[in-house]
């Protein structure tokens, strides 16, 4: 049966201090599934109380979003970046596997230098990926955006290096680059083969369109869900769903009733 988990990142931001505490709250008040534990850069020097926070939570973390910086050091690439994100990445699985989780979420590529020399980030995978094989954790790939190419091409690239690969496939990022409709395009449908999670976000700008970078709910953006949920039901998709919708203000305070929402729709597509 799927899974349908919460990103911390819906619920944890700015303006509530990345507060890991408030999961005590809203543990209780989400219909959901599990968490997705969302890694922050400022949380390297508190990692004995993300401990303590998490120790003290009756709560799932079967998924683990890896820090984003790691994909942004490795896009860099310049002087010892590239060794600086490899050893992030083994800190970050490190406490995966501590907070219980089974699946690590990456953008390997990523930050202004993105995808400029996607060769290089794609080599680096394989390191990766030994560091994820040794912790026992499913390494996942993000299409995340880019600016130079597209994610969807570097998925085939990604595919074609590693036969063996898995994405976790990001619909916001999909319609970002306009690619939500290439998904269901035959020459693509082998990728589908690779992918065991989904974040499904909504998307409410256009082509590219920077300024609109936002990750909305399923109804307040552009995204065809009817359309997707019934070529996963065809295809036979298997994996869960993560929902990150931004869910706080600017004060910070979490709309539970949103997140709950969202949650329910995914389970009407599904007929749970």
């Amino acid at each position: 049966m799927h899974r349908i988990l919460c990103s911390t990142g819906a619920v944890l931001g700015r303006p509530n201090g990345r507060d890991l505490t408030l999961l005590r709250q809203a543990v209780p008040k989400l219909h959901c599934d599990g968490f997705e534990l969302m890694m922050y850069d400022t949380w390297y020097d508190k990692i004995p109380w993300m401990r303590e926070c998490l120790q003290t939570l009756n709560v799932s973390i079967p998924v683990f979003h890896v820090e984003k910086s790691v994909g942004n050091l490795i896009s860099r690439n310049g002087g010892h970046d590239t060794e600086q994100a490899v050893l992030m990445f083994e800190t970050n699985c490190i406490l995966a596997k501590e907070f219980g989780a089974e699946m690590l979420v990456l953008h390997l590529w990523g930050g202004l230098d993105s995808d400029k020399d996607i060769a290089h980030n794609i080599r680096t995978y394989a390191k990766l990926r030994e560091i994820a094989d040794a912790h026992g954790l499913v390494l996942t790939v993000e299409n995340v955006v880019c600016n130079q190419q597209d994610p969807m091409t570097h998925l085939h690239e990604l595919a074609d290096a590693y036969p063996d690969i898995r994405f976790t496939f990001d619909t916001k990022m999909a319609a970002f680059h306009g690619q939500m409709d290439a998904l269901y395009a035959e020459e693509n449908r082998a990728l589908f083969s690779h992918i065991h999670h989904m974040h499904i976000n909504d998307y409410g700008g256009g082509y590219k369109d920077w300024s609109n970078l936002n990750t909305l709910h399923i109804g307040d953006g552009h995204v065809d869900f009817d359309k997707l949920f019934a070529f996963l039901k065809e295809i036979g998709y298997r994996g869960d769903f993560t929902v990150e919708a931004t869910s706080f203000d600017q004060t910070g305070a979490i709309d539970f009733d949103a997140l709950n929402k969202t949650f329910d729709k995914i389970r009407t597509y599904l007929g749970d």
